[in-house]
């Protein structure tokens, strides 16, 4: 009877604290305590999602706008010397004072035999500006970007916002700089005047079609090439985006030149109209193929060297400052 008593009230007894303590397995307690914890984590994910627009990134800000300035002033101070000569012979050669040639010749002899002149003239100081300010307008909004999103400093944005950004700054610039030149280096003899409204118009035509060869064809070209290039094996040695890079901003040269040769024409002989626009055509037909070679030359140190100069400083000092 007692082995009896003693077997029901073993068969009642609730089971041993020991067991319990032996379920408390590691994925046991993983489980719970995801159980437990999972409903908080998704209401941080999305005050997380909703309020992401309200933090700004604004960590070393002031240095990181200081970084955009450096790196734009380094790449135009490298290109500023070669592509104040290039334009320059090109103004002379339409203007008639001095044939491309010689105007080269004497320019590049100038700034050997006397570079400090030659970096504080006038000249080097409009395409300073002229390119220092289109890539500080595209680093600066880079910047702005990145600081109103929260994202790295080293980010770089794409897209209308940015060419839209850099070609009102390169345009406004370039025709500054064109206005100033012609007056600099127009027909011997006569006397300096305001540029027109037709040749202000034509430079803007022409540098639209720059900026749109250098910033919106790369991007639909360069996958073109890219196919291109492995089908041939060549893609070990250079990418179809690079050579696009290069390629399009050059080629464009063929039909931006002489609209830009005509706006010299207009400023240079006002009353050429009389003779009729073929007089004109003439007159660009002359200097179209050598002034498009020099514009070639022009556009591969401002456009490719240029741009990653300021590229990869930027993105060096960005690096340090993130």
């Amino acid at each position: 009877m007692e082995n009896s008593d003693s077997g029901g009230l073993a068969a009642c007894r609730p089971p041993p604290q020991i067991q319990l303590q032996a379920l408390k397995t590691p994925q046991v307690i993983a489980a719970k305590a995801s159980l437990a914890t999972s409903t908080p984590e998704v209401t941080m994910v999305a005050k997380s999602e909703t309020g992401r627009a309200r933090i700004w990134n604004t960590k070393n800000l002031a240095l990181r706008l200081g970084a955009d300035l450096i790196s734009a002033a380094s790449a135009a101070v490298l290109i500023a010397p070669i592509i104040s000569i290039i334009d320059r012979s090109i103004m002379e050669n339409a203007s008639g004072r001095r044939t491309l040639s010689a105007s080269l010749k004497s320019s590049l002899g100038s700034l050997l035999r006397h570079p400090h002149r030659a970096i504080l003239s006038k000249p080097f100081a409009l395409i300073f500006a002229l390119y220092g300010g289109t890539y500080l307008t595209a680093n600066a909004l880079d910047t702005a970007v990145s600081t109103t999103r929260n994202l790295p400093p080293t980010h770089v944005t794409s897209g209308t916002g940015k060419f839209a950004a850099s070609s009102t700054a390169n345009i406004g610039l370039c025709i500054y700089k064109d206005q100033v030149f012609v007056r600099l280096f127009g027909p011997p003899g006569i006397t300096p005047r305001p540029v027109t409204l037709p040749s202000y118009l034509l430079f803007a035509v022409r540098d639209c079609l720059t900026i749109f060869a250098s910033f919106n064809v790369p991007p639909l070209l360069g996958p073109a090439l890219s196919r291109r290039l492995q089908d041939k094996g060549l893609h070990r040695y250079v990418s179809g985006q690079t050579l696009a890079q290069f390629a399009a901003p050059a080629a464009v040269q063929l039909f931006s030149t002489p609209v830009h040769l005509l706006g010299l024409d207009m400023y240079n002989r006002p009353g050429a109209l009389a003779g009729g626009w073929r007089d004109r055509w003439a007159a660009v037909k002359k200097n179209w193929g050598v002034s498009t070679l020099a514009r070639i030359c022009r556009i591969v140190p401002a456009f490719g060297v240029g741009g990653v100069v300021n590229m990869k400083v930027r993105r060096s000092l960005m690096e340090r400052l993130a």
